[in-house]
């Protein structure tokens, strides 16, 4: 293999390593939003099942039927929101490269000087960057303007249906911690709820801020201190309407 060639091969290494660490940001970002679901789950459920206990106290099955509803809506709305959004999404990744096909195929001359000048603006030299844009352009030519242009993989399209069951799982998981804990046949059932909410809360909070690479304290601070005021707010309303019903 010639200096020349080598050189090629190597810019287009680096290009699809560089890809490749985009790809592993992107599965990061999936987990990140599937622990924020649990979040979500943690607080919603147990701001219900707080609220109902401290109206009801002593009440298993308003407790439980409460939470159960809660966790079943929570969980569909979630799962919904996410395939709305993500099909959304998909269609318009679509749209991008059904564009993208035409245009390659009416203007090819344009679509390989745009591509070189994209591999410009990522460091190459002008006669290398127009080297690894012919040559790219002859394996697959959809395939490097969709990774370079449109930051898609025309073969890896985001799912709407995994997307909608992560956050369903995600959440579901999350809201089963208050509402099993609360509904155990001993101790103060808020207040070990509560307890368990915090762990669970400082948990989700730890695991998204090392996921995003932010610092841990404050991330777990307004994980922990937002969750507790919601619980907090439910319980006093809770306990309001039980005072007032009674």
């Amino acid at each position: 293999m010639s200096n020349e060639q080598s050189e090629i091969e190597a810019a287009i290494h680096h290009l699809h390593e560089s890809h490749a660490d985009d790809k592993v940001g992107q599965r990061l970002n999936w987990l990140r939003a599937g622990v924020l679901g649990a979040n979500d789950g943690i607080v919603s459920v147990a701001g219900v099942v707080v609220g109902v206990a401290a109206a009801t106290p002593g009440n298993i099955v308003a407790i439980a039927t409460a939470g159960i509803a809660a966790l079943v809506a929570g969980a569909f709305s979630m799962a919904g929101g996410e395939y709305v959004s993500v099909s959304t999404q998909r269609d318009t990744e679509k749209a991008m490269i059904t564009q993208e096909i035409r245009e390659l195929k009416e203007q090819p001359a344009a679509e390989l000087a745009e591509l070189t000048g994209m591999y410009r603006k990522r460091g190459l030299s002008a006669g290398l960057a127009r080297q690894v844009a012919v040559e790219l352009t002859a394996r697959d030519a959809l395939a490097a303007h969709a990774e370079v242009e449109l930051g898609i993989d025309p073969e890896e399209l985001t799912s709407p249906w995994v997307a909608a069951l992560s956050s369903f799982v995600a959440f579901t998981v999350g809201a089963l911690i208050p509402l099993a804990i609360i509904l155990l046949p001993f101790g103060n059932a808020v207040v070990l709820t509560a307890a368990s909410v915090v762990i669970g809360l400082f948990l989700t909070g730890l695991i998204s801020a090392k996921l995003g690479k932010a610092p841990v304290f404050p991330a777990i601070f307004r994980n922990v201190v937002m969750g507790s005021a919601t619980m907090l707010a439910t319980y006093l309303i809770g306990l309001a309407f039980g005072v007032a019903l009674g």
